[in-house]
């Protein structure tokens, strides 16, 4: 059986780094849409980035092929060129500090090792839909709370 094919887009925000932030991950397959997204209390801005990557995934249930999408960097590096490396050093860094946001970092390999992703960097706040949508929610869920 063909895997699904799944766009997701993520973004994380925070109001003071650290201060309440939220995060979202809008899911697309075929013609349906799920948005999932939530807060936290007293948090970073790449801790909101990575639990929308993370819970975006959560959503599946199933493994599939995935086109994900993030406006950051930090997202995109880290488990493109980073992890593998801290991983190897003891989820240490070059500089033999402990990785930040570890936790977040170990359960996002543990759950992107399910699914074949292409990690897409898309520069935030530059009218691609569907980034300034998850933006949107990110915000939002920081104030509805």
């Amino acid at each position: 059986m063909n895997k699904k094919e799944v766009t997701i887009y993520t973004d994380g925000a925070c109001l003071g780094n650290p201060g309440a932030g939220g995060w979202a991950a809008i899911i697309l397959f075929q013609n349906h849409r799920k948005d999932v997204y939530g807060r936290e209390e007293n948090t970073t801005n790449n801790k909101m980035e990575l639990t929308a990557v993370i819970n975006g995934l959560k959503a599946l249930k199933f493994s599939c092929n995935i086109n994900l999408y993030t406006d950051s960097l930090y997202i995109k590096h880290g488990i493109t060129e980073w992890i593998n490396k801290w991983k190897v050093n003891g989820w240490k860094t070059s500089n033999k500090k402990s990785v930040k946001n570890m936790e977040l970092w170990k359960e996002l390999d543990d759950i992107a090792s399910q699914h074949k992703i292409n990690w897409r960097w898309v520069k935030a706040h530059n009218g691609d839909k569907y980034n300034e949508e998850a933006d949107s929610l990110a915000r939002k869920a920081i104030i509805d709370a």
